[in-house]
């Protein structure tokens, strides 16, 4: 009954101020619930809505306070963090570096390699295996693919859900593929993604392939390079945000360019500096290895140790030997 009630509460026309047209307008503008709203800035909502700053003010403080966004103590952040699941990879090596368990929600994980390291691989396996039941690995949920090169492929997914015994015109169904043109395209589907959720799509997963083409196809030049990051900055943002309010495990990839300042060993850096490493809680650095095989190396992680994992690619999914 009180979720009844809190689903009640959380609706736009709730708060003072804000009306049918009003909460029209703000949803046109992205602003579909309250914490979207309440980490607005009058000045944002006043433009998209066409409210008074007054109004504005009144309103964000209104869906603050429904929302308690001031500190909680540690147990009660921990009580918060136990609705995280987790998705298997479908290699055990791979799942012990991250943790043991595969990828978490409320989290982004990058991985970023040279062509061919098996970046997509691994997406494409998430995408399979976030439909399994829970005490198999997976969620019970959907996956969107937001597909910004071309490399959401069918018949590889066909064969990964062959691997794990499913239906693989099933799999595909839950699979909700997007392709994004140019960067504006690329975060204009974020807030489809929301839109699917409140309509009650079972999301679980959103996988970005590649994350860093268009901003870096579009932002070429040096004197471009503060107006890309200041765009792939705020896209990060609104991605930590995606996945916090609605408990989405996040797997985007990243390109690499060779460092020239490095001297000595692996020149390979990511595209996007410090914004996207800081922005991603895990970091995955993948690699070609020995007969076929493929090694991830854990860059960076909040709460594990750096370390590496060898796994192959194989016509069932990822698995840890050939």
């Amino acid at each position: 009954m009180a979720s009844k009630k809190e689903k009640k509460e959380l609706e736009l026309t709730d708060l003072p101020g804000i009306g049918p047209a009003v909460a029209a307008k703000l949803e046109s503008a992205g602003i579909l619930d309250l914490m979207s709203l309440a980490v607005a800035s009058p000045a944002t909502i006043s433009d998209s809505a066409g409210v008074s700053q007054a109004v504005a003010r009144k309103a964000i403080q209104a869906a603050r306070d429904l929302l308690d966004l001031g500190f909680s103590d540690g147990l009660e952040f921990a009580e918060k963090r136990a609705n995280i699941h987790y998705i298997t990879t479908g290699s055990k090596n791979l799942d012990e570096l991250l943790g043991g368990k595969g990828i978490e929600s409320r989290s982004i994980t990058e991985a970023f390699g040279a062509f061919g390291s098996g970046k997509t691989q691994l997406g494409l396996s998430l995408a399979v295996n976030v439909q399994l039941p829970k005490d198999q690995g997976g969620a019970e949920g959907k996956c969107v693919f937001i597909d910004t090169e071309g490399t959401f492929r069918p018949a590889r997914i066909k064969q990964f859900a062959e691997g794990v015994g499913a239906n693989p015109d099933n799999v595909l169904k839950n699979i909700l593929v997007a392709r994004a043109f140019n960067s504006d395209h690329q975060m204009l589907l974020l807030d489809k993604i929301s839109e699917m959720i409140k309509e009650g799509e079972p999301i679980k997963l959103l996988i970005i392939d590649s994350l860093t083409a268009h901003f870096r196809a579009e932002y070429s030049g040096r004197g471009q390079l503060a107006d890309r990051q200041q765009k792939l900055n705020r896209y990060m943002h609104d991605l930590m945000k995606l996945a916090e309010t609605y408990n989405l495990a996040v797997y985007v990839t990243n390109q690499v360019m060779a460092n020239p300042a490095q001297l000595f060993g692996d020149p390979t850096t990511a595209i996007g500096g410090n914004i996207v490493g800081h922005a991603s809680t895990y970091r995955l650095y993948l690699r070609r290895g020995k007969q076929g095989s493929r090694v991830a190396k854990l860059i960076d992680s909040p709460n594990l140790p750096d370390n590496e994992a060898v796994y192959f690619v194989t016509s069932a999914g990822l698995r840890d030997k050939a």
